[in-house]
């Protein structure tokens, strides 16, 4: 009976989640449901799941519509009958093709609206007719179509207050009133699940209908076998040729990653190959390699990590720079005989690189075969706020007020309507976008499977995210991109154009475990490289006296939420530190995790220990395994496992407080703590940086701010820039690229850092250059391009003439005088110079701060002078930052400009932890607590004068701030006779805030990680 059911993947539509809409058929003792969302497949295979579980047999369907208008039902046979309608869906979704009105779909059955009839029916088209429809069946042209009728009972929503959530996701998809809603846009009020008997009893006098209808659910089935391996099978063409070639290209990397006669590394390449050939992924591993040698082919870095850094075979093909062997990684947390879907390599490129590589796997593995995850986008609270309230006829003005203050009681009664109703759309999905990185290559047309999409990234789409994707057995291709590659990537080629110095920065060796750079990492001089530049890393190394890989590697992991805030991070540092100063508490940690001091800092440490010392089973440390790396977390399967783990705890005999203690650890990892080897290729990266930032520290700045930086805003790179000796020069017109560039040691800002300059400008200025020589003068700039007075005086203040010699006042009266109200075109090269006209203009005196203060208006920080040369104070400080580990528990007072915060949560209210430069250019940390805080608080970015204790904690100082005030600058002399505006500039000098909203770290009496044995 129930042909056409929609939930609230029909978007904008449909309002029953498909577990609501299979419990009400299950309760209406319904046996057979179809579930016909509009124009989508995404919550088609879980309703195939739910209606197993209550015993319901599923059918597939989806009800096509073009715009509002419903054309036509289809409704598959079986299974490939999906494919023939998700063929055409996808035509019309990525490729424009118009919808047929009457659809080639032999597998399907295809059901018409009354009112989109065609001539003649062939034997799988039926008509379909509601109850409120009967009466029309009196007229000749629908009596003659009785025995090609069927029942359509729509279900849409179940109460009343849903078919009012209804009407208003449709006027939100119409972005209309309420009141001004067409009713065509609506569902009828009876579209919901009525008692099977009510409905047959409605069509009693139509016997032909009911058969007809009983007849085509017995014909229409949903076969699908879930977790079925779907991924591309073959590289070459048959399983035999895939291992030969990938045995060949394992043994080719074999000799050039460790030589011909290591025999350690031999035996593990033969058993992973043996591992991978019994699972049948050789194809998996070659179809990456093939994608990382297109990537080489081309020049690009990638960086290969996660746990498929665990095989050698993946590091001699390339695919990932971690030795597995150096680092005692073990295959099996990657692969092993027990798993059934596809390993998962993540694989990252430079931000500017990654569309080229998307581009080639499309093409290379073909559209049909390829696409990227969906991944629906829910509505949410404050957003949906707004749309509801508009749809309501809510005022701009309420409507913010509302989006504020979401909580508040509101005595107006359409408001409380809005707000009822915003909060029920909450968590519903809205619309469907693109996974970020995640990637399919089917052995099979993805048509078999769901329609596709083309959303405006232009890369097709599944309509199913990746968490369907794995039950369908898809595994994925995680195909990532990051700015740190690109620093990396482009300091080498700006070396090489620059000093004609090639680096092979893809051999690690150079930039590992390499003197200056260890000295550099002890000291955490390492702002501008990746993943270790947070003044939360910068502290860790310097606790840490960070001065070797294999540490950097652990600092790379126990930075993460999950160790730092089960306390581990702070005995790691202790035990490091302190080697003689702990004893093992079991033997089995120190057995397992002798490295790490007893501490657990990887997945795979606590795997070891959930297996070695709670005895689980390899199935449970799986489960860990996935909770820990955010797939499939079930709390109750969590639950099994803790259950376990306590009862074979107590087999063994083992203290109820120590291994209470160790599983308090265990499950402070879940889903934030790195796999080893994801650490590992981190450190990789991190030292790679390093390299470059010490042996070619101005490219390698200049690089970090064309690649928009990291942690920092430019401001900081650039200040790094100056202490590594570069002489920052302003954009220039002559001299300047779109992009920041180096000459010598002469570094000019690029033309892309002036926000008001349009991008497609600031490229034509350089490029036109190059085209045509030298710009002679501002009437010759003006001349060739295309340009408005107000960006003109842009350049003008941020000193990009100055070539010509002339002051910037005279300059700006020459382009008023030249452009007076001249609006932009395309200039051409004159045939004939014309003499240039002289004028004649007063001599204006410029103060020797205006150009900061200009500067800061157009870049936000000075570049001829620094922040501390701009207050009224010439006081600098008593002690400086080089000098702060002598002053451990000493009052400090010093001034210091802002660099960034970072809020942190504490059981005492909101602490702030400071980063700062010195009047020397050295940074220090500050942290402020909320005491401290509410008397004196932040004021934005600027200079500060500082007092506070010094507490020295493993080699590192933080001042804890008791006092703290806001220098002021001194008058912007532009405007000395305009007293609003002569100290607005300051408001303009800018900090980085970061924020964290998580449960507070504990303080080092709450850890109570025990340092001495808890065994008898």
């Amino acid at each position: 009976m129930y042909l056409n059911c929609h939930s609230y993947h029909s978007l904008r539509y449909g309002i029953l989640s498909i577990d609501d809409l299979v419990s009400q058929a299950s309760a209406l003792g319904i046996k057979e449901l179809v579930l016909t969302d509009i124009n989508t497949v995404t919550g088609l295979y879980d309703f195939k799941k739910k209606c197993e579980e209550k015993g319901i047999r599923s059918i597939a369907g989806i009800e096509v519509r073009k715009d509002s208008r419903l054309l036509y039902i289809c409704i598959a046979k079986e299974f490939k009958g999906l494919g023939e309608v998700n063929k055409m869906l996808t035509a019309y979704n990525c490729e424009g093709i118009e919808l047929p009105q009457r659809p080639n779909l032999p597998s399907n059955f295809v059901i018409y609206p009354l009112n989109n009839i065609p001539e003649q029916l062939n034997e799988n088209e039926f008509v379909g007719i509601q109850e409120d429809e009967l009466n029309l069946l009196i007229r000749g042209e629908y009596k003659k179509l009785l025995s090609k009728m069927v029942i359509l009972q729509p279900v849409t929503f179940s109460t009343k207050k849903e078919y009012n959530l209804h009407r208003i996701l449709r006027a939100i998809d119409n972005n209309v009133l309420l009141s001004k809603l067409p009713e065509e846009e609506v569902c009828k009020k009876s579209e919901y699940f009525r008692d099977p008997q009510t409905v047959l009893n409605a069509f009693r006098q139509y016997p032909i209908i009911i058969e007809n209808t009983k007849e085509m659910l017995n014909q229409s089935g949903f076969e699908f076998a879930f977790s079925t391996p779907r991924n591309r099978k073959h590289y070459t063409g048959s399983k035999a040729d895939d291992l030969k070639l990938l045995t060949r290209l394992a043994l080719a990397g074999l000799e050039r990653r460790y030589g011909r006669s290591n025999a350690q590394a031999a035996k593990r390449i033969e058993k992973e190959l043996k591992v991978i050939d019994e699972l049948n992924f050789s194809g998996y591993f070659l179809i990456t390699w093939d994608i990382i040698r297109y990537s080489n082919s081309m020049g690009f870095m990638h960086v290969g990590r996660g746990s498929g850094a665990n095989s050698i075979v993946a590091y001699c093909l390339g695919i990932t720079d971690i030795c597995p062997i150096e680092l005692d990684l073990y295959f099996e947390r990657f692969l092993n005989l027990n798993r059934k879907s596809p390993p998962d390599f993540d694989i990252d490129w430079s931000w500017q690189e990654r569309d080229i590589i998307l581009d080639y796997i499309f093409n290379r593995y073909g559209k049909d075969y390829v696409a990227f995850c969906g991944t629906n986008v829910e509505f949410k609270y404050r957003s949906i706020i707004r749309e509801v309230g508009k749809a309501f006829g809510l005022p701009k003005e309420e409507l913010d007020e509302l989006s504020k203050n979401p909580e508040r009681v509101f005595r107006d009664e359409l408001v409380q309507q809005v707000q009822k109703y915003g909060k029920l759309l909450e968590k519903f999905p809205n619309q469907r976008s693109m996974h970020s990185c995640g990637i399919i290559i089917s052995e099979e047309p993805l048509t078999t499977f769901t329609a596709l999409e083309m959303p405006p990234k232009g890369f097709p789409i599944v309509q199913w995210d990746m968490h369907v994707a794995e039950e369908l057995g898809f595994e994925k291709f995680d195909i990532l991109s990051q700015r740190g590659l690109g620093t990396i990537n482009d300091t080498v080629k700006l070396i090489e154009e620059k000093r004609g110095v090639k680096v092979d920065i893809k051999n690690t060796t150079l930039s590992k475990d390499e003197g200056r750079c260890n000295e550099y990492l002890r000291q955490g001089k390492t702002i501008g490289c990746f993943y270790i530049e947070s003044p939360a890393m910068r502290g860790l190394l310097r606790r840490l006296k960070c001065d070797n890989y294999k540490v950097l590697v652990a600092a790379s992991s126990i930075i993460r939420p999950g160790v730092a805030q089960s306390g581990m991070m702070r005995e790691y540092i202790f035990r490091h530190n302190n080697p003689d100063k702990f004893e093992y508490f079991h033997p089995v940690f120190e057995q397992q995790l002798g490295e790490t001091y007893g501490v657990m800092v990887y997945q795979e440490d606590v795997i070891k220990i959930a297996l070695h010392y709670g005895g689980l089973t390899a199935a449970d440390g799986d489960i860990l395994r996935r909770a820990m790396s955010g797939k499939g977390r079930s709390l109750s399967a969590l639950q099994k496992v803790k259950d376990h783990f306590f009862a074979s705890c107590r087999e063994k005999g083992h203290p109820e407080e120590l291994s209470r203690e160790i599983y308090r650890q265990i499950e402070s990892f879940a889903g934030y703590s790195f796999c080893k080897a994801h650490s590992a290729s981190y450190a990789v990266e991190s030292y790679q940086s390093l390299y470059l930032k010490v042996y070619y520290p101005l490219e390698f700045m200049v690089s970090a701010i064309n690649n928009m930086g990291g942690f920092y805003r430019t401001e900081v790179y650039v200040h790094e820039a100056k202490m590594s000796g570069g002489n920052i020069m302003n954009p220039c017109v002559n001299r300047g690229e779109y992009e920041t560039t180096i000459y010598g040691d002469e570094i000019y800002l690029g033309l892309m850092l002036l926000e008001k300059v349009e991008s497609r400008l600031a490229k034509e200025i350089p490029e036109e250059r190059r085209r045509n020589g030298d710009y002679k003068s501002l009437e010759d700039f003006i001349k060739r391009i295309p340009i408005g007075i107000e960006t003109l005086q842009i350049l003008i203040f941020i000193g990009a003439f100055r070539f010509t010699g002339i002051p910037k006042n005279e300059l700006l009266l020459k382009a008023r005088v030249l452009l007076g109200d001249f609006k932009p075109k395309r200039h051409f090269q004159p045939l004939f110079e014309e003499p240039v006209k002289e004028f004649k203009f007063p001599e204006l005196k410029r103060n020797v701060f205006e150009d900061a203060f200009d500067e800061i208006e157009i870049l936000s920080f000075p570049v001829s002078c620094t922040p501390f040369d701009l207050l009224q104070t010439k006081y600098r400080g008593t002690v400086m930052a080089k000098d702060l580990t002598d002053h451990h528990k000493k009052e400090v007072k010093m001034l210091a400009y802002l660099i960034s915060r970072k809020h942190v949560p504490t059981k005492r209210g909101t602490m702030y932890f400071g980063t700062w430069v010195d009047v020397e250019g050295n940074y220090f940390d500050t942290a402020h607590f909320p005491d401290s805080l509410e008397r004196y608080p932040f004021q934005g970015g600027g200079c500060y004068l500082l007092l506070g204790i010094v507490e020295v904690d493993f080699h590192f100082p933080t001042i804890t701030i008791t006092k703290m005030a806001k220098m002021p600058f001194i008058a912007d002399p532009r405007y000395s006779h305009d007293e609003d505006k002569k100290y607005e500039a300051q408001q303009r000098i800018k900090e980085d805030v970061s924020m964290t909203f998580r449960a507070p770290y504990p303080q080092e009496n709450e850890i109570g990680l025990p340092r001495k044995k808890m065994i008898n």
